[in-house]
């Protein structure tokens, strides 16, 4: 893959990088639209439609059964490719979100009371207004129920657009931007876990807070070693999946149980480098008829990558090495499995859809900015440097884009009714998610354009 230069942003600094071009903002974008537009044929067109339904209904059970019944064990329950996708696949996509948000209340931008307050109370904002207008729009309806599939954020597209944009948007508010978004996922996993399980197991549940106290223990007594807390993440899984806690919530739950300190500090890495290093050193030149490097310099090389890695996290570690996997694989994935309504089943836009649609091009922009000006009206938050009100509102639209987050809660929603209008309101749901995100992104785009120009001026 070539390698070409890029610009991003990470706290207040803008600063340029060689990377991929699988690590650029809009390719991970572009990469989940092709995979909406395939999606969406698979499901529509004649020849694919049957194949593509009975794919994500395939059976993926382990079942054990003995001649005269007295052993009938089936396992994962009910479990389906689709269910794989969204049950198991998307723990680890929650999981890395779970470690981003850790991340950054422990360093970045939710790092202080004052970092953190404009986009908290923005982010709420943005939560409520949607709501509220999908309640009002649905009142008494069927899909009263579907009201938090409105207020989610994704990032990667927001991101994606803000960086095709460049310095027309100020950088202070791509990082409120990034930020509000960041807990708009926490807001929208906190909605997820109350609102959108299935009948609660008492005793599992109970289970699952015994083992995740487990896993807090573990990191008290300062366990590197990452296989118990693998263990203990199966076990959190397995309990929330039969304990009515989406099983997703388990992914979040290990990321806050992770531990967070390396297991060397920085006076014991600096000194095994010291160490490698001189004796690295002492064998150049010595043993030069039989390459380089030397067996013992070999030695002192893998001493100085155990130093370096020692002095990493797992948190960090984890989210380096989950994170291509999420973005290029099970992302896309969820895409192909989520996106793929048929059309031609009757599927059509209601009240849900409206209130969908209203949610995100007028509930998240207006949100956003009104709990943000009453912030900072009442000195509880602070205005992004440079920015104007009409550029804020302008960014404020991309928080419209729904996409991932609102067709996961989409999926779970609705689940009080009769299967054929659940789904036929999911249907509906998933549609109206797709027309509102993409308009939320032509319009966010259009305005901040226009504002810039008028700024220039």
């Amino acid at each position: 893959m070539k390698l070409i230069p890029i610009y991003h942003w990470q706290g207040n600094r803008v600063f340029a990088s060689s990377k991929k071009i699988s690590n650029y903002p809009w390719f991970k974008g572009m990469l989940l639209l092709l995979c909406v537009v395939i999606a969406m044929l698979l499901a529509n067109l004649p020849w694919t439609h049957q194949l593509y339904h009975d794919l994500l209904h395939t059976q993926l059970t382990i079942h054990v059964q003995s001649p005269g019944d007295t052993v009938n064990v089936m396992f994962p329950r009910d479990m389906t490719v689709e269910k794989f996708i969204n049950d198991i696949l998307m723990v680890i996509f929650f999981f890395t979100v779970g470690l981003e948000i850790k991340r950054e209340i422990a360093y970045g931008e939710l790092s202080s009371r004052k970092k953190a307050m404009l986009p908290v109370i923005a982010a709420f904002g943005g939560v409520v207004m949607p709501a509220l207008i999908f309640t009002l729009v649905n009142h008494g309806q069927p899909g009263a129920s579907g009201w938090g599939i409105p207020t989610a954020t994704d990032i990667a597209f927001a991101i994606c657009i803000l960086t095709a944009l460049g310095d027309r948007v100020p950088t202070s508010l791509k990082v409120f931007l990034t930020a509000l978004a960041i807990v708009d996922d926490l807001i929208a996993i906190l909605v997820v876990a109350l609102f959108y399980g299935g009948t609660i197991n008492l005793w599992l549940v109970i289970a699952a807070i015994v083992m995740t106290f487990i896993g807090v223990m573990m990191r008290k007594l300062n366990i590197k070693s990452m296989f118990p807390y693998i263990v203990v993440a199966i076990i959190i899984w397995i309990l929330f999946y039969y304990g009515g806690i989406h099983a997703t919530m388990s992914g979040v739950v290990m990321a806050f149980v992770i531990p967070s300190k390396p297991l060397f500090d920085r006076e014991e890495t600096m000194r095994r480098l010291h160490e490698a290093e001189e004796g690295f050193h002492y064998y150049d030149g010595l043993v030069d008829d039989i390459g380089f490097p030397s067996g013992p310099q070999r030695h002192y090389l893998r001493a100085m990558r155990k130093a370096v890695n020692g002095s990493m996290n797992m948190s960090y570690i984890l989210e380096r090495a989950l994170n291509p996997w999420v973005n290029y694989l099970i992302m896309p994935l969820f895409a192909l499995a989520n996106a793929g309504v048929y059309l031609g089943g009757g599927a059509g836009l209601g009240a849900v859809a409206a209130g969908i649609m209203l949610g995100l091009i007028i509930g998240k922009p207006l949100g956003i900015t009104l709990f943000s000006w009453i912030a900072i009206k009442l000195g509880i938050g602070e205005k992004p440097e440079g920015a104007s009100w009409l550029m804020f509102l302008a960014v404020a639209c991309l928080g419209g884009i729904g996409f991932t987050m609102s067709i996961f809660v989409d999926t779970l929603s609705f689940s009080d009714q009769v299967p054929a209008v659940t789904e036929a309101l999911r249907s509906e749901g998933k549609i109206a998610v797709l027309l509102g995100s993409v308009c939320a992104a032509i319009i966010g785009t259009i305005f901040i354009s226009i504002v810039g120009k008028i700024k220039k001026k």
